[in-house]
């Protein structure tokens, strides 16, 4: 949601910020996340990927290929789900302490 009224989306797509709220205006083009998300996603999904193979394998010890299946369909969608809130809480944290100099109110 838009930081300013918490109405609008923040999001247009999967991970593209829009360039206006549609409810109260703000320009959403100055709030820029920059690659702190991504950063903070490589090591929390990297983390419960190597913890998760690491278990399967001591325990269950199965075929390699039964990783080369699991492995990528558990990181996909968790890497863009932890994207997502990560991106979105970055901008609304950027949004809150810099709203004097740029697009907030």
């Amino acid at each position: 949601r838009c930081p300013r009224c918490g109405r609008g989306a923040l999001f247009q797509g999967l991970l593209t910020v829009r360039e206006r709220c549609a409810a109260c205006g703000l320009d959403l083009r100055a709030q820029d996340a920059g690659d702190g998300p991504a950063v903070f996603a490589i090591l929390l999904v990297g983390a419960v990927a190597v913890g998760g193979a690491l278990v399967l394998e001591v325990r269950a010890a199965p075929p390699l290929w039964v990783h080369a299946i699991v492995w990528p369909a558990v990181v996909l969608p968790l890497s863009v789900g932890v994207m997502r809130v990560l991106k979105a809480g970055l901008i609304a944290l950027q949004w809150r302490h810099r709203r004097d100099t740029v697009g907030g109110g």
